[in-house]
């Protein structure tokens, strides 16, 4: 019994084999539709993809050409290949605004590019590209369904672009050129007002200050030990229960010891 199955079973995956080849050589579109149909239901979306790709060229204009690219941009979507799907979904929803399927290939055009965006230390073009892409989306689809997700997506890449933008402008303390740590800093927290790296940010300002002030030449050391007392007003005004405050202070003491010889002199 056992035999006759896997028999069944042998000649069912053959002829659906035979199949596809058949319709990988054929000359009939019609064919190679149905073929690739087959294979995208089946979720075998590589195989669908080499149909697709063999007719879309000439399907354009057909009764079925709608369906035909929806599933194209589909299965380039599954076997993540995300380039392409986002450039099929989008001329999906040029060729047909009217579609019941116009939201969710906006939407998915749009997510596609999110998929691109790298690692916040690379380039951020893509992530970029896919905030605008998201915000398009958003303006279009006020009340889609897919809104909840394109905010987070939208919010998770912005965030990204921000820690970038943090990163960039430590990297200045981190090399010890801290009078441009400060300003890094400084154009950092006006430009995100409400970003999640605030208090850090702050903080590596109050301790490039710091650094800046105590390796100062005596005619430059008292002001900028009054800047950097500032910086650590501003960090502790921030977040009184900061997680940088027993460095802060020990820092801090350091400068109310240093400006005492500057009292005596005055």
């Amino acid at each position: 019994m056992k035999k006759i199955i896997f028999l069944f079973a042998f000649v069912a995956l053959f002829s659906s084999c035979s199949e596809y080849q058949k319709a990988l050589k054929s000359d009939d579109v019609a064919v190679k539709f149905a073929e690739a149909t087959k294979q995208y239901e089946a979720q075998k979306y590589s195989k669908a993809i080499r149909l697709f790709e063999q007719i879309a060229p000439a399907y354009k204009g057909k009764p079925s050409a709608e369906k035909m690219f929806y599933m194209y941009s589909q299965a380039l979507y599954k076997t993540k290949q995300y380039y392409l799907a986002a450039y099929q979904f989008e001329s999906f929803a040029s060729l047909y605004p009217r579609s019941e399927k116009i939201e969710e290939a906006s939407f998915l055009g749009a997510k596609c590019f999110s998929k691109l965006s790298p690692v916040y230390s690379l380039d951020q073009v893509d992530t970029y590209k896919a905030i605008d892409k998201l915000q398009d989306f958003i303006d279009k689809f006020p009340e889609s369904t897919y809104m909840v997700e394109a905010n987070t997506i939208a919010k998770d890449l912005r965030e990204k672009i921000e820690k970038k933008a943090f990163e960039n402008a430590k990297q200045y303390n981190t090399i010890s050129d801290f009078k441009s740590a400060m300003v890094a800093l400084d154009n950092f927290i006006i430009n995100y007002p409400g970003t999640p790296y605030k208090e850090q940010a702050l903080f590596y300002k109050f301790d490039s200050a710091y650094n800046l002030a105590i390796n100062s030449i005596t005619t430059k050391q008292e002001e900028r030990l009054l800047d950097a007392k500032t910086a650590y007003d501003k960090l502790i005004k921030f977040n009184s229960n900061s997680e940088f405050k027993g460095k802060a202070d020990v820092m801090l003491a350091r400068i109310e010891d240093e400006l005492k010889q500057f009292s005596k002199i005055n």
